[in-house]
């Protein structure tokens, strides 16, 4: 038997909610998938299984108390299925990560660290749900360091990308998936970004956490 994860919650004393519930998840790995950062190439795309910022914006609103118009819901699910779809359709995959703790951003500077390689992002086609954006312009957050618990974000070859992305789009838990973004050549190992209105801006590491910790 492999421990594949563990998981620890260290929060200040009384800032607790009351519970915590612990999850297993117990399976198999195929002998022919080979899922790895150390992977990633240059020219590879990258794909969000849906939107953005859901949970730690409907968290944050429980927390404090807030009475928005829209309800907004967390993206809380299990992600076994689309990820066996997404397997079958592209075997190629290079890695897949859960933007939980940090959300997008810090795990496309995780996977980027140390391998002279950065992403250049289209703010046009990340999948952010209008009331999560209006909320975190509301209150000076960024939707791309927002934490998620029911997406994926997946690195795939370029020649693959279209049939993945079409086979994502008719699962369930897919249906918002986008291509969000390329891998390229950088020694510098920088997230760029490419505004609507054409300019572009790093998406740089959090020095602290946005909102209290959630996951």
């Amino acid at each position: 038997v492999k421990i594949v994860t563990g998981d620890t919650k260290v929060v200040e004393q009384g800032h607790g909610d009351g519970v915590y519930i612990n999850t297993t998840g117990i399976g198999a790995l195929p002998e022919d998938i080979n899922l790895s950062p150390v992977n990633i190439k240059a020219g590879d795309k990258v794909i969000i299984s849906g939107t953005l910022g859901d949970h730690g914006t409907c968290i944050m609103s429980q927390r404090q108390g807030m009475n928005f118009s829209s309800a907004l819901k967390s993206d809380s699910q299990a992600l076994n299925d689309l990820v066996e779809s997404m397997l079958e359709a592209a075997p190629a995959i290079r890695c897949m990560r859960d933007p939980t703790r940090g959300g997008l951003a810090a795990v496309l500077h995780e996977l980027c660290q140390g391998r002279a390689l950065g992403i250049s992002l289209e703010e046009a086609n990340i999948p952010i749900k209008p009331e999560v954006a209006a909320t975190a312009e509301l209150l000076g957050l960024d939707p791309l360091h927002i934490a998620n618990e029911g997406k994926l974000v997946a690195i795939c070859p370029a020649e693959q990308t279209k049939q993945l992305l079409q086979v994502m789009k008719q699962h369930p838990k897919g249906r918002d998936a986008e291509i969000i973004g390329e891998l390229i050549k950088d020694e510098n190992e920088l997230i760029q970004l490419t505004t609507n209105f054409g300019g572009k801006r790093l998406i740089e590491w959090r020095y602290a956490d946005q909102l209290p910790r959630i996951c």
